[in-house]
């Protein structure tokens, strides 16, 4: 996929900015028709999106056009997409179940809401906690939920969807050898779209998935009391969603910064989602986060690079249901099927399953990105894959890290005294065995513990060391430990003696 991805814009490190692209007839027709081809992609998602959340089309339609259109003003990630996600249509699906609809928007707004407190205490700063092979597990886990999403397009349908869907392939594929003018997934829809239509080929169209707004969006305001007993039905929804779409959103936009060689604000990024939620729960739309798969079309496909595409996908997508829905409507799916199968194709990261990668690759690091794809595709969450692939890479380097300390016996100064150093990182899990590395019965009445290479990380490793001192002196022998650094010295005279070293 990478021959249909045009290099439009210089990898310089440097965002290209709106108005870069406004001076640029070459850069301003690419934003330009990039946010055609993302609109026309976002159409049957936020469909279906909406199915999953128990809501009316129009409702996430709406909030692609307000998350989309909000994001780009407010400044969050350059070329990255935020629409309705499936995301976020599952952990609000339930309110809607029980609840009902102005509880759903009220659940948004609230979401929108922490969504800017968490981004104002920080959260952004966690992304540094994700290891690279939990991210290279996200985007081969996004490819393979793109792909299996068409899967349902291509059951149950008449034969001619299957030639339908590998003539757009290979007008994506094939037409920029030839010219980059005009995005091919563009092309491919325009031509699939024409031929059905003259040739009134019986296939599935954007119309059989739902029935497309004809007026534009207006303010809404959830009839909901303000009381404690709401805010206890939707306040672990609205907490669960903020979590969960700046997750996505954080991650999508490491992902677009590494495409582009650039590096965009997450805490920018992080309240202007907040902000779009706030929006789009007004306007009544169902909430969202980036969406990881039109971005890839926006960014990889298209040669997207600013919030121009951003702002048009939104637009577009508004004048296109609304204003030009008849139309639309006739758009067969195969053309959109074919799209996300490149897409799927360009995101996921061939390079990391090669032989000669899977060689290089310590296993522990192959096991980290295969836990997160089972976990994304078994839960079809990006979020709790994400989560899950962290927390068995911070298992699997505390497991590492615990087997590098160790205990030596280094001198023997005289006939009553005996020197061990102790090298290595010393907290929880390794200091735990610290205690059965002495000799206590056999050592002579005076020992010595250096810690010169060494740490103290945490409690855990000085109640070690207390234990330590009181196994000696229950032998009647003396203890003295030296060699801490400025940092373990403190934290070994603020705790020491006062924690329950055991016997």
């Amino acid at each position: 996929m990478t021959s249909s991805a045009p290099s439009r814009v210089p990898e310089t490190g440097r965002v290209p900015t709106v108005r870069a692209a406004l001076a640029s007839p070459r850069l301003l027709r690419t934003e330009v028709l990039a946010g055609l081809v993302v609109a026309l992609a976002l159409i049957p998602e936020a469909i279906a999106f909406s199915i999953i959340a128990g809501v009316d089309p129009e409702v996430g339609l709406f909030a692609s056009f307000t998350m989309a259109v909000t994001t780009a003003i407010l400044g969050g990630r350059p070329a990255m997409i935020s629409a309705a996600t499936g995301a976020v249509a599952l952990v609000v699906a339930p309110v809607m179940r029980e609840h009902g609809y102005d509880h759903l928007i009220a659940t948004v707004i609230l979401g929108g809401l922490i969504q800017v407190a968490l981004a104002f205490a920080g959260v952004a700063r966690l992304m540094r906690f994700i290891p690279r092979s939990v991210m290279v597990g996200f985007v081969n886990s996004l490819a393979i939920l793109v792909l299996m999403a068409q899967v349902p397009h291509l059951i149950g349908v008449p034969g001619l969807v299957y030639p339908m869907v590998a003539a757009g392939v290979a007008i994506i594929v094939l037409l920029p050898r030839l010219t980059r003018a005009i995005p091919s997934p563009l092309v491919a829809i325009t031509v699939l779209t024409a031929v059905a239509v003259t040739m009134s080929l019986g296939v599935p169209t954007v119309g059989d998935e739902g029935e497309l707004p004809s007026s534009l969006p207006s303010l809404f305001t959830p009839d909901v009391p303000l009381s404690l007993e709401t805010l206890r039905i939707i306040g672990p929804y609205a907490l669960a969603m903020a979590l969960v779409g700046l997750m996505e959103s954080l991650l999508t936009a490491k992902l677009v910064d590494d495409i582009t060689d650039t590096h965009s604000n997450k805490t920018r990024e992080s309240w202007a989602q907040g902000v779009a939620n706030v929006v789009t729960g007004l306007f009544g739309g169902m909430g969202g986060c980036a969406v990881v798969g039109q971005t890839m079309v926006n960014v990889k496909v298209s040669g997207a690079r600013t919030r121009l595409s951003t702002f048009l996908a939104g637009v577009f997508l508004l004048v296109l249901v609304v204003g030009l829905g008849d139309v639309v409507a006739t758009i067969p799916m195969a053309a959109l099927v074919a799209v996300m199968i490149m897409v799927s194709v360009a995101a996921f990261d061939w390079h990391s399953i090669t032989p000669a990668t899977l060689r290089r690759l310590p296993p522990s690091e192959t096991f980290v990105m295969v836990v997160t794809v089972a976990v994304v595709v078994a839960t079809g969450n990006l979020a709790i894959g994400v989560i899950a692939g962290v927390l068995v890479a911070s298992v699997m380097f505390v497991r590492r890290v615990a087997h590098f300390t160790e205990v030596v016996d280094v001198a023997h100064p005289d006939p009553d005294t005996r020197v061990y150093k102790v090298r290595g990182e010393l907290f929880f899990a390794s200091s735990n065995d610290l205690v059965y590395q002495f000799d206590y019965a056999g050592d002579p009445p005076n020992i010595v513990i250096d810690l010169s290479e060494s740490h103290v990380w945490d409690a855990s490793s000085v109640a070690a060391l207390d234990a330590i001192e009181t196994k000696y002196a229950a032998k009647g022998k003396t203890v003295r430990i030296e060699g801490l650094n400025e940092a373990s010295l403190e934290r070994h005279r603020r705790l020491a003696g006062h924690l329950d070293a055991g016997d």
